[in-house]
């Protein structure tokens, strides 16, 4: 991969990191509302299980593109962390903070297992 190629994906990590970020300053929907009316009460509940579950979403993807510009720093970046194969140009394209080439990737979702723990699936040492 050239080095316009590994600054185009670190503009894009650093920009995708900082909408993350910025996303996840919005909290007051995890706020416990009380309400005399049992139906506002279970709505409330519904919009805090739903903030909760984006929360965690974010918090996760902030994980994933942290670990990629951390991959970039080391010039591991492209490589699976599976297989050790290059991921494809066209993977890293659309999900730039992959970790795992597509057949790893679609093993350890079969499996649902984290990509990083994908060595243990795979039967490799950590």
């Amino acid at each position: 991969m050239t080095k316009n190629e590994l600054n185009t994906f670190r503009k894009t990590l650093e920009n995708k990191q900082s909408e993350l970020e910025n996303g996840s300053r919005n909290r007051e929907a995890l706020a416990i509302e009380t309400s005399p009316d049992e139906l506002d009460r279970i709505q409330h509940a519904s919009n805090r299980d739903e903030a909760i579950g984006n929360l965690e979403r974010s918090s996760s993807r902030m994980r994933e593109v942290q670990a990629a510009l951390q991959r970039l720093d080391q010039g591991t970046f492209g490589i699976c962390n599976g297989c050790e194969e290059n991921v494809s140009p066209k993977r890293l394209a659309a999900i730039p903070w992959a970790a795992l080439c597509i057949v790893c990737q679609e093993t350890a979702d079969r499996e649902q297992t984290a990509p990083g723990e994908i060595d243990t699936f795979l039967g490799m040492a950590a």
